[in-house]
């Protein structure tokens, strides 16, 4: 590796195409942010949520997010490593985006080597115990016959259902979500996880409240924030091993 590509993003619930909290001020501000990451950076990890809606149809895709898909192609075409983990609002991805923009798919949760250190990464809404009906339901949106059933409806009817759902759920209601610390379902996970293998980071987003724990094995779990009210997201500086909240 390159001394100088030691700088790694992470990055979170995004929710580009939800008609909440000035939906072109966010998208603006996405864009700049990819724009403006530095020549330092060797990698971005897009975890989940980073689109409201996302559906591959075989010859149609949302409408919009031009300028984002362009962004990322050319930081792809710069060198830069952009890794994506599929979220609960963005997970019908089918190979148009890959192969759009130069990103890669990575199953969730997955270990990822960063020098000398390991971080666990996720999106994090499957791992949670303690929400029974929303891992059914994921597991359901995820399955194979889902996806078949939801490609044979016309998509203006696919898009109009699934942007009328996500307009009313507790996060466009503008209901808070507060941090709970070891509380918080995914420490649980980060706890038994950990068990078996040594991890330094854990990253997940979803919970769309920015937060730090540490774990009794000496990891650290970061909970990234959201984008449609601020936008906290985490750098890695391998270089100097340290790692920084950044707030565009």
């Amino acid at each position: 590796m390159s001394e100088e590509k030691h700088l790694h993003f992470f990055v979170s619930d995004v929710h580009l195409g939800l008609n909440r909290f000035d939906p072109q001020s966010r998208e603006d501000r996405f864009v700049k942010f990819l724009n403006e990451l530095p020549a330092q950076t060797n990698s971005l990890y897009l975890l989940g949520d980073i689109f409201d809606f996302w559906f591959e149809y075989r010859y149609v895709v949302p409408k919009g997010f031009t300028r984002v898909l362009a962004a990322i192609a050319d930081l792809s075409k710069r060198g830069v490593n952009v890794f994506f983990f599929r979220g609960n609002h963005d997970m019908w991805t089918f190979g148009y985006l890959e192969k759009e923009t130069g990103l890669r798919i990575l199953g969730e949760p997955s270990v990822v080597p960063i020098g000398s250190k390991k971080f666990c990464l996720a999106h994090g809404d499957t791992l949670s115990k303690a929400e029974p009906l929303h891992n059914l339901s994921q597991i359901l949106f995820r399955s194979r016959l889902m996806q078949r059933m939801l490609s044979l409806l016309h998509p203006s009817l696919t898009f109009s259902l699934a942007h009328k759902w996500s307009e009313n759920n507790r996060i466009s209601r503008g209901k808070p979500i507060n941090f709970r610390g070891k509380l918080d379902p995914l420490y649980k996970f980060c706890l038994e996880f950990e068990k078996t293998e040594k991890i330094d980071y854990f990253i997940f987003g979803h919970m769309h409240t920015p937060g730090l724990v540490d774990t009794p094995a000496g990891a650290k779990m970061y909970i990234l924030g959201e984008w449609l009210r601020g936008c906290e997201y985490l750098c890695y500086n391998e270089k100097e091993n340290i790692i920084t909240w950044m707030k565009g």
